[in-house]
């Protein structure tokens, strides 16, 4: 693996545990694959409940996540492994475009206590050309900050957004199946007042907030 590539998810962290409600006592971790979110989850709630349907992340997760995060191998869609109303959080990242949404979005949203934040980010397929200013910006961008990256990871010692050592295992869906604005329209139909936007580096963000 290239010195300059980085992780656009691990970029992302920072903005999904912004969503993280005030008072948050157990998350649930959709799609965890090596456990590195589910482990900064655990700096700041109670407990987490990390799930993923591939034994091979399970395995790694195990072997590197606190005390106080729970793994479980299963298929969230379907196996009846997390409850109903215990959430006060429900994250996923880079795994709900895997999923169907008409499936997944009501799923999470049941796990969730009255008041609870569902936060999810996941990959778009390309709109062109509507999206083609925001593409070719985020292409010349990337460039930069792998260059900034790659120095910062050299002379700091950090890791900068480096790819996890597990990264050529996880489960990649080539060509994502929803654009944002198909995302949008089908996630606002599942769960009214969720908000859905593009984000620069080929992602998006779904959050929702359950009614209390």
């Amino acid at each position: 693996m290239s010195r300059f590539a980085w992780d656009h998810n691990a970029y992302y962290h920072r903005l999904l545990l912004r969503q993280l409600p005030s008072q948050c006592g157990d998350v649930l971790d959709v799609g965890c694959g090596a456990g590195a979110f589910a482990g900064e989850l655990a700096a700041l709630v109670r407990h987490v409940d990390a799930i993923d349907r591939a034994p091979e992340m399970i395995a790694v997760a195990e072997r590197t996540v606190p005390e106080n995060v729970s793994c479980i191998h299963a298929d969230f869609l379907r196996e009846d492994v997390v409850p109903e109303g215990r959430y006060d959080a429900v994250f996923s990242i880079a795994a709900l475009h895997h999923m169907s949404l008409a499936q997944a979005l009501p799923r999470m949203a049941a796990a969730l206590r009255p008041g609870g934040v569902l936060a999810a980010i996941a990959l778009p397929k390309s709109d062109l050309p509507r999206e083609l200013p925001v593409e070719l910006a985020a292409a010349a961008v990337h460039r930069v900050l792998a260059g900034a990256f790659a120095v910062a990871r050299a002379t700091s010692g950090r890791d900068w957004y480096a790819m996890e050592p597990t990264h050529d295992a996880m489960p990649v869906v080539q060509d994502p199946p929803l654009t944002t604005r198909r995302v949008r329209a089908e996630a606002t139909t599942v769960l009214p007042g969720a908000e859905v936007r593009r984000l620069f580096f080929w992602r998006y963000l779904l959050v929702w907030h359950k009614p209390g």
